[in-house]
Parts: structure tokens; sequence; C-alpha cells
């Protein structure tokens, strides 16, 4: 298993999934850094959305969920509204993303090494590219989950 520090990104990926578990950064209020472990996933069934776990501790992982625009986006310019925000940084000369999140819980900033997140994020869109999305759901699926959920 890598190390938190590790900056290399583990990748797997299928003819439906990419997945990968990359060395990350907690920032917190004195402005030192926590290493962390996350794992990301990104499937074809679902081709809008990364999920994202956060390892903190022994307990369960902290799962969000990204639009894979978000992220993409957040690369070059400050991007998101609310709960989720993301840019580019700078982090000891190291190109970084910086990723902010708010719940009723509190608040969280993470700074992820942009390399391993750029080769993940180009794994998912060889997968499904751009604009292709559409292509890869069954709508009449995501009909009835949202008319059975309501």
């Amino acid at each position: 298993m890598r190390g938190p520090d590790d900056e290399k990104v583990w990748l797997t990926m299928n003819s439906t999934t990419v997945s990968a578990e990359l060395g990350l950064r907690l920032v917190v209020p004195d402005r030192t850094t926590v290493p962390l472990l996350a794992g990301l996933s990104y499937t074809a069934e679902d081709p809008y959305a990364i999920r994202m776990a956060f390892h903190v501790g022994n307990d369960e992982p902290v799962e969000w969920i990204f639009a894979r625009e978000l992220l993409t986006v957040g690369i070059v310019r400050r991007v998101g509204d609310g709960d989720v925000q993301v840019w580019p940084a700078r982090s000891d000369g190291e190109r970084t993303l910086n990723i902010s999140l708010t719940s009723p819980f509190g608040q969280a900033l993470f700074e992820v090494p942009l390399a391993p997140l750029t080769e993940f994020l180009h794994r998912t869109y060889e997968l499904v590219p751009a604009g292709r999305e559409v292509d890869f759901m069954d709508l009449d699926e995501e009909l009835t989950n949202m008319l059975w959920s309501s």
C-alpha cells in the first residue's frame, strides 16, 4: 500500500471504470498540512460524477461526489458555488488543486497534487469523452429511479 505522501497515482482501469488512490493534504487552521489518502472512482454508468473517498483515521471513508467538469475546470480557474469550490494553486513550488468542502459538520480545505489528479481525469475522458456522457446513460432507468424515489 502506498503512503499518503506518495504523489504517484495508483490507477486501475477497465472498460467501464477508472479508480485511483492518491496522496493529498488536509490544510488545518494554522496552515500546516496533514497527509491523507483518497480513493477516486469513476464509472461510465454515472458519467458526470467522480466519487472521492477521504480516508481519515480508522473510521469509514468520508465520500463526496464531484462533477467531473468541476474538477477539470478547477485546474485552470476558480469554480464552484456553495459547498464545493476548487481552484488551482501552488504549494511549496508544486502545482496543486485546492478543494474546499463545507457541510453542516464544518469546513475542510484539501491540497491535491495536480499531476496525479490530471492523470486520473485524463483516463476518465478516455473512457467517456467530454460531450458524450449522455451516450453512456440509460435514460429510461434514470427516469424510473427518479419517479420511484419521489
